[in-house]
Order: C-alpha cells, then sequence, then structure tokens
C-alpha cells in the first residue's frame, strides 16, 4: 500500500497536462493534492481519483500574492507532507504585447514565474531534511527562443527553464530530483484559453496529447534527466532553434507561426 503520510502537489490539476499528471501518478498508488482554481473541475478529478485521502483537492488562485505561504500553512495544519511537487499552472495569451492588459501580463508573470519560485521554496526545505523528494517544472519548447506575439509567456517560460537547471544543479547529490519539462503543442484547453485558436499557423504541427507529456516526464524521473524535451520533432526543433538557426531566423520564424491571421 502506498504511504499515505506523504502527498505529491500538483498545480494546474483541473485540466489538461495537470489533471493527467494527477492521475498517472494515482495510478502508480500514489496519493495527491490537487490545486487549481476551478472547484467544481477538482471535485470531479478528486472524486475520480479515489476521494480523500488518496486525492485532495484544494482551491487557490496562485496569481494571489502569498498564496504559496498560505498553502504551506494548510499543509502543515492538515498534516500533509509533500515529497513531489509539479508546478503545472500556467497563463498564457496570443497577441501583439501593445494589446494585452496589464492585468493578464501582471497574471502571467505571477502564475507562470512568482508561484513557480514561491511553490519551490515553500515545499523545498522539508524535502531536503528528508533527503528525498522531486520537482517537476512545466516549462515549454516556447522557453528555446523568443516568440513575437506570445512574448510574455515565452520569456516566462525561459526563467522556468533556466531556474530549473540552476536549481538541479545546487541540488545535485541532495537526494531532490528537479525536472525542467518542455512539452512542445499539446492538446488542451490552453489552446483556447490563450487565444491560440485554428487561424494560427502553430495549430498546424503535430500535436502531442496530455497523457504522452506525463508518459515522457515520468520515464525522465526515472532516468535522472534533468531537462526533458517531449517528442523527437521537438528535440530536433530545439536543437536547430539554439545551436544551427541565427537568432533572427529562429524569431522570424516563431514569429509567423504565432501572428494572428483574420479569420476568412
Amino acid at each position: 500500500m502506498a504511504d499515505t503520510s506523504f502527498r505529491t502537489l500538483v498545480t494546474g490539476a483541473s485540466s489538461g497536462i495537470g489533471a493527467e499528471f494527477a492521475r498517472a501518478l494515482r495510478g502508480r498508488g500514489e496519493s495527491v493534492v490537487l490545486v487549481a482554481r476551478r472547484r467544481d473541475r477538482l471535485a470531479q478529478l478528486a472524486s475520480e481519483l479515489g476521494g480523500e485521502p488518496a486525492a485532495v483537492p484544494i482551491v487557490a488562485d496562485l496569481a494571489r500574492e502569498g498564496m504559496a505561504d498560505e498553502l504551506r500553512k494548510l499543509f502543515d495544519e492538515r498534516g500533509l507532507a509533500v515529497d513531489g511537487l509539479v508546478n503545472c499552472a500556467g497563463l498564457g495569451l496570443t497577441g501583439p504585447f501593445a494589446s494585452q492588459s496589464r492585468a493578464v501580463i501582471r497574471a502571467m508573470c505571477d502564475v507562470n514565474v512568482r508561484a513557480v519560485a514561491e511553490l519551490t521554496r515553500a515545499f523545498l526545505p522539508p524535502m531536503l531534511e528528508r533527503r528525498r523528494g522531486f520537482i517537476v517544472n512545466v516549462a515549454s519548447t516556447a522557453a528555446f527562443q523568443p516568440i513575437p506575439y506570445l512574448g510574455v509567456y515565452a520569456a516566462t517560460k525561459a526563467f522556468v527553464l533556466s531556474f530549473s537547471e540552476a536549481l538541479g544543479e545546487e541540488l545535485r547529490g541532495t537526494g531532490i530530483q528537479v525536472q525542467a519539462l518542455c512539452p512542445g503543442v499539446t492538446a488542451t484547453e490552453f489552446l483556447e484559453v490563450s487565444e491560440t485558436g485554428g487561424e494560427l499557423r502553430v495549430r498546424r504541427l503535430p500535436m502531442m496529447t496530455p497523457r504522452q507529456v506525463v508518459e515522457a516526464s515520468l520515464d525522465g524521473l526515472e532516468r535522472g534527466r534533468l531537462r526533458v524535451v517531449v517528442g523527437f520533432s521537438n528535440r530536433l526543433l530545439a536543437f536547430v532553434t539554439r545551436r544551427l538557426a541565427p537568432a533572427w531566423l529562429a524569431r522570424r520564424v516563431a514569429g509567423e507561426l504565432y501572428r494572428p491571421r483574420a479569420r476568412g
């Protein structure tokens, strides 16, 4: 039987890659804490996964300042110990930067950057004391080059990649494993929420499923891989954009993939 005194915290668990992480971890006999904003989705998923104590839903808005400390305090009060952290929550918006609202820009930075760093800071020390645990930070292939019309999102994911790889080196030999997970375009509702609609050329690229992304991540954890780029075509693209293609060409191609086009 799984040790139910320890759990994996999954953010962004109400849909997409986060929900698939929760299902995969429960399938391995692990207990999970599901964090997201949508109460109905969380309740449904928690029920699907067996309910408490195996699957604990917690409604939280990670864009709110101080939420990481509030979650840590709540965990301590409820006696929930974390030996796995999956930072999957993310926000994105496609379109010209000048037309994006300050509120949306701030939310992207808060969820994609600040929450990742603060949640890691909140839950890492107890892992270090026990000398066991893992942290998966969901970055993106968008982290490998600037992307016009997706500039803020891509920049936040570049932070996640850099932060994760630096942290992984810091924690080498401590028993804590860190992974920067870099999926490409994935068939989730994120594409619609970020307004990455069918008119953008990026939608013509091969898509992966959330299950494929999670399977690659868990396989990477077993193999001790710090950076996991999901899919051969994405690994090839990452190599070309970072090593072979001139920076101006990588930017130009990325911009064409995400440039908004009128319907018609």
